[in-house]
């Protein structure tokens, strides 16, 4: 019988964790890491601003998946410094002492959210469809980073710390540029919602995926979004160096509504 993989999910009681713990229990031993405890795992309550307080959670993981943090994608300095940053830190700190051998980190679109500003992608994300041209160019992982808030600019920060990491602890560290996780799973409330979403079941394998990589692949910068009708950022190299198929697609019709509290 193979042994199953010692997984730890930071922030394992919120969205995205609720949806890792729904599709991955069985193939994976996983627990949280939270404020609070999450149903069904083995939960270690602690703030990632204190690395006491957190490092007894990662010893004996496999891998880290590191989704905690203030998730506002326009979220103030304070909080970006202390949870997204000082808290990223903490993670790849602890998961070097622990022996982790791989941190797969929850990055995002808004590391390079500035294009939204520009054309052919600001049509895509107003739903303009009519007015792009077909074959129009996507923006990819070779593109500057180009973050549209603090909360971009800490993502950016996870991934550069996790190639230090990588390249002077030995630790393998994989970060997923992930779109729009929504707690319905409908992204037809906006134009914007359809370009970025990714779906549940997405989410769980492009996440699988990264957990169950190579050891050969010490590190990676993907986007990882469903196979959308209307994209702004190419999910090829997902495709290419994970493996990554998405079973899901957002076509291009939506009614103008709030998302759903949650997601708001």
């Amino acid at each position: 019988m193979v042994e199953l993989r010692k997984i730890l999910i930071t922030g394992g009681a919120g969205l995205v964790g609720e949806v890792l713990r729904a599709h991955l229990s069985d193939r994976y031993i996983l627990s949280s890491l939270d404020l609070k405890e999450a149903e069904g795992v083995t939960s270690f309550v602690g703030d990632l601003s204190d690395l006491d307080a957190i490092t007894l959670a990662f010893e004996g993981k496999h891998t880290v998946v590191h989704l905690a943090a203030d998730r506002r994608a326009y979220s103030d300095w304070p909080s970006t410094l202390d949870n997204n940053i000082v808290a990223t830190y903490n993670v790849f700190e602890a998961a070097k002492r622990a022996g982790v051998k791989r941190v797969v980190f929850a990055s995002s679109n808004h590391s390079q959210g500035g294009f939204y500003l520009d054309d052919p992608w600001k049509k895509v994300a107003e739903g303009r469809f009519e007015e792009l041209e077909p074959g129009y160019r996507l923006v990819n992982e070779d593109d500057r980073i180009r973050p549209d808030g603090y909360y971009g600019v800490s993502k950016a920060f996870g991934e550069a710390l996790g190639s230090y990491y990588d390249d002077y602890h030995g630790v393998s560290s994989i970060h997923l540029r992930i779109g729009w996780v929504l707690s319905d799973d409908d992204p037809t409330f906006s134009p914007f919602a359809l370009s970025l979403w990714l779906s549940h079941r997405d989410t769980a394998q492009a996440v699988s995926k990264a957990i169950d990589a190579p050891d050969s692949l010490r590190y990676a910068v993907t986007y990882v979004t469903s196979d959308n009708q209307w994209k702004i950022f190419s999910i090829d190299r997902a495709r290419q160096v994970l493996g990554y198929a998405p079973e899901d697609s957002a076509g291009g019709e939506w009614e103008d509504r709030d998302p759903p509290l949650r997601d708001q």
